[in-house]
């Protein structure tokens, strides 16, 4: 045993680590980010290389578990809509090698756009998931997580949050435990069940639903799915959920209580619960997914259910120990007060951010364009939505900038600008530039290439610097540009800015400067290329 000291996602990734993985696949997102770091950091017998996005770290650790090793594949939850695609079909597929998928959902928004809820990513694709409450789950839970894909020959989902992924408590690791260890890769399977032409694909569905009850089974035996007659009051919960409620009640056993931590619900318990109890409150970080599955569409006949649909709690935002002790009935305030001493200040870009540089010569190129539409992307950037460069129209999704640039010159606005960092470009802006090169896009792409992943901590980019401008060239831009955003170069790279928007079809900027917080050993060449014209 070795006692350690752990994120929720340091625990996920020594939990991987410690079942026999081959191979880490991810793509930087808050708050799964830490996950793929620690391995790439401490085992350098694992495969751990940044994936272009979510969708291809996703089909390079399915890859690895056709080939019979085990793999773990992390990401935030709007990632997992980036690989909704081979995640679900996985399903069907199956797995050889163990494969085990992160979701860590960002409930409250600290650095996301939604609070989407990844359980149903999971009940979607009908596989398993577990759901932590601590730290040592997240480790436990991990190793579990292997064992059971291999035994079940299908994905199995985690389910993080960012109040877990973030927070530190002690582990016990077991690196020595047996899980199941595989010294050799698994045979090649059978390409039948991995080819999902339709006939394939009906019969692999088909094994998947004959699945669901022994998926079942497991669940309604898990010993982490916690179980606790006492009162006529029912508390089931989930996640961080638990945690609070211990918080609210003081370990005070008046109360029955549910603990869920593995999917698909435990039925055979919930039932007992149900049985036993008049009064249920349901305590869940996320959507109210458990509560909706009780209440179903007319509720249950005899029984008061207290959640997030009949407004006892918040449905947006982050649970709190001081909102499930107020939901309880306790004396906590149901919001806590302002802090008198700690002031609110809105993010803003860092000092010395190249980004600045270039927002402040957008806003004085398009100045004289009352009309102009300026779309953005995920990353860093999107702070020029701030004052004072209000430079930022929308940011919807990664690559959205380009694509909805596209949509918008069609509907006849003019001039239309995006912009889009360089790893959010090799993420997802490539697939939209090809189609607006095709059909000749009346619009101008400014590439922001700062020659990192900087928002989530300087990681790897796959195109920077003279491979980005080998990669647009090999695309097929004709009218390229590139410049240095410094205040010196100002006044040149305005009018280089205004040439490329009157430019008739697309035209696109490279601006080319490296992160402030890239050290000085780490940062690109300087560019070999003239600037202007490319």
């Amino acid at each position: 045993m070795a006692t350690e000291y752990f994120l929720g996602d340091e625990a996920v990734a020594w939990g991987a680590i410690d079942a026999g993985i081959a191979g880490a696949f991810s793509y930087p997102g808050t708050p799964s980010t830490e996950i793929f770091e620690t391995i790439q950091a401490v085992a350098p017998s694992v495969w751990a290389s940044w994936s272009a996005n979510e969708k291809v770290a996703y089909e390079e650790a399915l890859g690895m578990s056709y080939a019979g090793r085990r793999a773990l594949v992390s990401m935030k939850h709007v990632g997992l809509n980036v690989a909704a695609d081979p995640f679900i079909n996985s399903a069907l597929t199956g797995v050889n090698g163990s494969l085990v998928l992160v979701s860590a959902d960002d409930p409250g928004m600290h650095s996301s756009q939604n609070e989407q809820d990844s359980r149903f990513y999971a009940e979607f694709a009908k596989i398993p998931c577990f759901e932590p409450s601590s730290q040592q789950e997240c480790y436990d839970m991990t190793r579990e997580a292997f064992r059971l894909s291999e035994r079940v020959g299908l994905p199995v989902m985690i389910r993080l949050v960012t109040r877990l992924a973030h927070s530190r408590s002690i582990v016990i690791r077991h690196p020595d435990e047996e899980c199941e260890r595989r010294e050799t890769a698994l045979p090649i399977p059978d390409p039948n069940d991995w080819t999902l032409v339709p006939h394939n694909a009906r019969r692999r569905y088909r094994r998947l639903l004959e699945m669901q009850p022994t998926l079942l089974a497991y669940s309604n035996e898990s010993p982490f799915n916690l179980l606790t007659l006492g009162g006529r009051r029912a508390l089931i919960c989930s996640g961080t959920g638990y945690n609070y409620i211990r918080e609210a009640l003081g370990g005070r056993p008046e109360d029955s209580l549910l603990r869920v931590a593995v999917y698909p619900l435990p039925t055979d318990r919930i039932r007992e619960i149900l049985g036993h109890c008049d009064e249920i409150y349901v305590i869940e970080e996320g959507y109210p997914f458990i509560e909706q599955r009780l209440i179903g569409l007319l509720g249950i006949p005899g029984k008061s259910v207290r959640g997030k649909l009949d407004g006892t709690l918040p449905m947006d935002g982050e649970l709190t120990p001081e909102l499930v002790t107020h939901a309880l009935g306790g004396t906590s305030a149901k919001h806590m007060p302002a802090d008198p001493i700690a002031v609110a200040r809105p993010p803003q870009l860092c000092k010395g951010c190249p980004h600045c540089d270039t927002f402040s010569a957008l806003v004085d190129a398009t100045a004289g364009y009352p009309g102009a539409v300026l779309f953005s992307d995920i990353g860093c950037y999107t702070l020029g939505a701030m004052a004072p460069y209000r430079a930022v129209h929308s940011c919807v999704d990664m690559g959205a900038s380009i694509s909805m640039a596209h949509g918008a010159s069609r509907a006849g606005a003019r001039p239309v600008v995006c912009t889009i960092g360089d790893s959010t470009f090799t993420h997802s802006g490539l697939t939209p530039l090809i189609g607006a090169i095709r059909t000749n896009a009346d619009i101008t792409v400014m590439i922001l290439d700062n020659a990192t992943t900087a928002m989530t901590g300087a990681q790897d980019s796959l195109a920077t610097g003279e491979e980005l401008i080998e990669l647009l060239r090999g695309f097929g831009v004709k009218d390229l540009h590139v410049f240095e955003p410094l205040p010196k170069h100002h006044e040149e790279n305005v009018e280089i800015i205004r040439r490329a928007i009157e430019h008739k079809g697309l035209s696109v900027i490279v601006a080319r400067r490296a992160c402030i917080h890239i050290r000085p050993h780490q940062r690109p060449e300087a560019a070999t290329i003239p600037v202007g014209e490319a």
